[in-house]
């Protein structure tokens, strides 16, 4: 009996990963892509793999199989990753305690974490500030990927390992059951999955406003410093511990948001925490900010990167550091506290979205159980 076959329309983190699941079962894929190459949020993030940032269970669980999946790809093919875990910083009494109490959530857990006094801190990392550095929460089950090189070989790979086709610069406008048309094309699939992220109002419109979808705008940097040494773990100031949910299982983290709201309270207007990740060739990106909206401002607010820079001080002792560039990012976040869409508008054809900004974190694992389901 012939191979299903399965149309993924979408070539962004979410439909690869949907791509990969679906040719995985066993089904000929083919991707749909308007772009001439992917350019949406999986090319505008920090390359975090970020387990440490998800809840215990079966987000864990599924973040933690992202990750191996991260690391299969990378050992067998060219793609980089470097897996440096990640540090969070405390600067004062609260984020202190904070970490203290995650470190013991995350212990009985079963996460690899450790505790790290100011001088472990300081040897572990490369920019890490000591001044007024209480000391650090490290965990080693975090991985660095760079966004646009790994967007841009996972066509490649996937072709070739999996012979899955990709069809670029082919804008998909409509969908139905067992076929997509794009521009005067019609093409056929037992299978359709529609992995469209921000854009969410190309297809099937009226089904997405029946979820509680909004947008999501950050704005990001990437920095250069000449001759300076590998950063080690990703860093995080203490900002981030109230942005990640698993960060809830602390019984201060209450009393952190309260600090925050007194001291930071533009850091909360904007969703400002920042973490700062290091690619193959050095560079540091640097961010982010948060502003929700279903039209988000096209324009970057200088204000924010200044803030985001003043905080990265805080906690950093970069020397000379050179700008590259800035940019903004935009992905699609259900406001519910749910974690997906996924959603038959009709037979055969699927919605997968709304993952937020943990889709280089979550795609590879959500897809395969998505799949499974089917």
């Amino acid at each position: 009996m012939a191979n299903k076959s399965a149309i993924v329309v979408g070539a962004g983190i979410v439909g690869m990963a949907t791509a990969r699941a679906l040719a995985l079962n066993g089904y000929v894929v083919n991707v749909y892509e308007r772009n001439l190459k992917a350019s949406g949020a999986s090319v505008r993030n920090f390359g975090m793999v970020w387990p440490i940032g998800q809840p215990a269970g079966k987000l864990y669980e599924r973040a933690i199989r992202s990750r191996n999946c991260w690391k299969d790809i990378g050992d067998s093919s060219r793609l980089w990753y470097d897996p440096v875990g990640s540090l969070h910083l405390a600067y004062n009494q609260i984020e202190w305690q904070v970490l203290q109490e995650l470190f013991e959530t995350f212990k009985e857990e079963g996460r690899d974490v450790v505790m790290l006094n100011t001088n472990e801190v300081h040897s572990r990392s490369g920019i890490a500030k000591k001044e007024n550095c209480l000391g650090g929460l490290f965990s080693r089950e975090e991985l660095i990927i760079d966004p646009r090189e790994a967007i841009a070989i996972l066509p490649e790979y996937f072709q070739s390992t999996l012979n899955i086709q990709f069809n670029w610069g082919k804008a998909v406008t409509a969908t139905s059951s067992g076929n997509i048309t794009s521009g005067s094309e019609r093409f056929n699939a037992d299978l359709i999955f529609i992995c469209s992220g921000s854009d969410f109002k190309t297809l099937y419109p009226g089904e997405f406003e029946k979820f509680p979808l909004t947008k999501c705008k950050l704005q990001m940097m990437r920095w250069k410093e000449e001759g300076s040494p590998r950063i080690g773990a990703s860093l995080c100031g203490g900002l981030s511990l109230i942005h990640y949910p698993s960060f809830r299982a602390a019984p201060s983290l209450h009393e952190l948001r309260q600090y925050y709201e007194k001291e930071l309270p533009e850091y909360l207007e904007w969703g400002i925490h920042v973490m700062v990740s290091q690619n193959h060739l050095g560079h540091l990106t640097i961010g982010d900010s948060h502003e929700y909206g279903l039209s988000p401002d096209p324009f970057d607010k200088q204000c924010i990167n200044e803030l985001i820079l003043k905080y990265l001080n805080q906690f950093t002792s970069l020397r000379n550091p050179k700008l590259i560039e800035t940019w903004n990012g935009v992905y699609g976040k259900l406001t519910n506290n749910d974690t997906e869409i996924f959603y038959s508008p009709e037979p055969g054809v699927y919605i997968l979205n709304g993952v937020g900004g943990t889709g280089m974190t979550m795609s590879f694992g959500l897809a395969e159980e998505v799949v499974n389901v089917l």
